[in-house]
């Protein structure tokens, strides 16, 4: 088979990567409460779960970069997609492997972690890479199948279940482990072009010197961690806290949430030109504050999953939106500046649930007061925003 020379191959390549991305953050979650029923694990070691699985993210997200100019991109987005798939197919047999199940379902994790951390630094730089016009709309674009890849995960294995049973959960990872494995292949025939050449790339001293670069890594992280403490547990927010069924959690909890993610985001790639990014970030920080609120504070319902709903298109601009303006701000950064882009990101993604979780559990497993603590975060995002509109050095760009 011979090596496609048309980018467009690409970025379908990197789009299929975020789905597999999102699979490898949506799938586990989904199961969380068959977790503590069949295997007897409790709400702190389902929070450990979700450490580990960032956790794994941000220790590859630190290397990544190196492994990445040192050895292409090919080689290490194929490993990526090769991790996910061990990892999330692990999630049906490891834990028969060991005495206790905890350990194995660690191990899959840790896995499949690793392939995101990898595919999370990787993709973004494969497609600004590419010989694309209006690369921010690209990107925006590109991380929109994020959202519609969680959305797809979530629908198909709720059909999945309802047909085939949640007892056959095992089946189904092992089918969702198939799509890295295609799309792996798929990435050894793609063309890949360089992002900025070895001798304009930015030292990492000099980016490290910078104040904004430290800036757009909070940036990176309030955006991680207000998207995953909703997404990570909107499902078993909605099943215990609300008492709806699994099915009625699942799509009306981070379903609705990815979709409406989604939706800003492809709205923000088709229509992008018209909106400020910065005052749009603005809006949509502002807004996902107050979700965060309601959620915490609403004994109702359909008003809290609602408010989940306005929260994922609120914080959908977040994270693509930090990496234009990094893209703008530092344009010979090269590939370190995204893997420390990712490296803050991935923190949020698991400072964000895991602080939610044990909040919760402290004040007897009540995810709305978790919830209504993750508000500090859309804080830090709108006090970030305002300093970088008052920065002499970014006047023009927001």
């Amino acid at each position: 088979m011979k090596r496609s020379r048309n980018y467009h191959a690409t970025v379908r390549a990197s789009s299929v990567g975020y789905i597999v991305q999102s699979m490898i953050n949506t799938f586990a979650p989904l199961l969380f409460v068959t977790f503590q029923t069949q295997y007897e694990i409790s709400l702190s070691q389902v929070s450990f779960l979700i450490a580990a699985n960032f956790g794994a993210q941000i220790a590859v997200d630190f290397f990544a970069s190196a492994f990445a100019d040192r050895f292409g991109y090919r080689k290490c987005v194929f490993l990526a997609h090769i991790l996910a798939a061990v990892g999330i197919s692990g999630l049906a047999y490891f834990p028969e492997l060991f005495q206790n199940p905890f350990s194995g379902l660690v191990l899959a994790v840790v896995i499949y972690g690793a392939g995101g951390g990898l595919t999370e630094v990787l993709l973004t730089p494969i497609v600004e890479a590419c010989p694309i016009e209006r690369k921010d709309q690209a990107v925006s674009m590109l991380h929109a199948f994020y959202c519609w890849g969680s959305v797809i995960v979530i629908v198909v294995s709720t059909v999945f279940f309802r047909l085939a049973g949640l007892e056959n959960w095992k089946l189904l990872a092992l089918l969702w482990a198939l799509l890295p494995l295609a799309n792996a292949v798929f990435f050894l025939f793609v063309p890949m072009y360089e992002l900025v050449s070895k001798e304009e790339r930015m030292p990492v001293r000099t980016l490290a010197g910078s104040g904004l670069f430290w800036l757009l890594l909070i940036f990176m992280f309030c955006a991680g961690s207000c998207e995953m403490a909703i997404a990570q547990w909107a499902s078993d927010f909605a099943e215990e806290g609300l008492h709806v069924s699994k099915a009625v959690g699942d799509l009306t909890g981070p379903c609705l949430f990815a979709a409406m993610k989604g939706i800003e985001r492809t709205w923000y790639g088709k229509r992008g030109n018209d909106a400020k990014l910065w005052r749009f970030m603005l809006c949509c920080t502002i807004i996902c504050g107050c979700c965060y609120v309601v959620i915490g504070l609403s004994g109702s319902a359909i008003i809290a999953l609602a408010a989940c709903a306005v929260a994922g298109f609120s914080n959908g601009v977040m994270w693509p939106g930090s990496f234009t303006f990094a893209s703008k701000i530092m344009p010979k950064g090269g590939t370190a500046l995204f893997g420390f882009l990712a490296l803050a990101g991935d923190l949020g993604c698991g400072a964000g649930p895991a602080i939610t979780g044990a909040i919760s559990a402290r004040f007897g497993d009540n995810l709305q007061v978790g919830f209504l603590f993750g508000t500090i975060f859309a804080v830090l995002m709108l006090v970030g925003l305002m300093i970088l509109k008052v920065s002499k050095k970014t006047r023009e760009i927001v």
